[in-house]
């Protein structure tokens, strides 16, 4: 039997809730990281300076603290169902002597606004966990103005991101991990081509399109790398949790001699890739 969406979404609060301290962690290095594509989508939805923005599923507040940024006569607000990843991203924002935004704990397909409350909807990497996206979608265009841009990141195909395959494959040749029916939550829901521009179309969204972006993941050093996706990539999470130690270890030393051959001078690069789709409401 398949989970039903309270269940999915209260099992992703769960484990968002708990790896929040491994986000606060490496919350400057994932900053950094991501940047390339907060930076495209903010570029496509053609923020201006006294915009409403609006960022769902922003977790540790990217790119919703960049776009507050850039709008000095406006504001922004971050949506997300974990907490203690918005407690971060309040910390963020202080720091950052950021005071045109605010945090709103909610789920992503029934948030609390009123409709056309925005001039801008983003959501970085937050489709592909939504349980239902057509629902999602149509929620994210109810809460934009006329002439709002809705825009999205999602990952591209596997191919493109060697940072979640090698140790994916790594862990599959060790542990049975289940098989996810089609259409479930993943990292690669998203990837197939046209797959996000349908959907937004299909949402009512006008001048629909979309563009390719990749970035580097940088570590320097393997043990680096395995730290971090120990931490923070939840599929890995998930998948490792209730793994014997002496299987966790025959994992780790597989995965750091895979990506030995790529080394140089002890550090290691790692391809990733996202499609930003991006449309307006009518």
């Amino acid at each position: 039997m398949s989970a039903s969406s309270d269940q999915i979404r209260q099992s992703q609060l769960a484990s968002w809730e708990k790896f929040s301290a491994g986000w606060k962690k490496w919350d400057d290095y994932m900053t950094g990281w991501m940047a390339p594509f907060g930076d495209a989508m903010i570029q496509q939805a053609k923020i201006g300076e006294a915009a409403q923005v609006l960022d769902i599923a922003s977790g540790t507040g990217e790119p919703g603290l960049s776009a507050a940024a850039r709008v000095p006569h406006g504001g922004v607000t971050l949506t997300d169902l974990s907490p203690n990843m918005l407690a971060v991203a309040t910390d963020k924002a202080h720091h950052r002597g950021l005071t045109n935004v605010k945090t709103v704990v909610s789920d992503a397909a029934s948030l609390p606004f009123e409709d056309g409350s925005f001039d801008v909807v983003l959501c970085r990497f937050g489709y592909i966990f939504f349980p239902d996206m057509a629902a999602a979608a149509a929620e994210h265009v109810r809460l934009g103005r006329s002439g709002a841009r809705i825009c999205a990141a999602v990952w591209a195909e596997p191919g493109k991101n060697q940072w979640a395959t090698t140790m994916m494959s790594a862990i599959a040749r060790h542990v049975d991990v289940p098989q996810a029916p089609a259409g479930a939550p993943g990292l690669f829901r998203c990837a197939a081509p046209g797959l996000m521009s349908e959907l937004f179309s299909g949402a009512g969204l006008l001048d629909v399109g979309e563009i390719e972006v990749s970035a580097v993941m940088h570590h320097e050093s393997p043990e680096s790398y395995w730290e971090l996706m120990s931490d923070v990539a939840a599929p890995v999470v998930a998948s490792l949790a209730g793994v014997d130690a002496s299987t966790v270890a025959k994992i780790r030393a597989e995965v750091l001699e895979a990506v030995l051959p790529g080394t140089h001078d002890g550090a290691v690069d790692f391809s990733a890739g996202a499609t930003i789709v991006v449309g307006t409401v009518g």
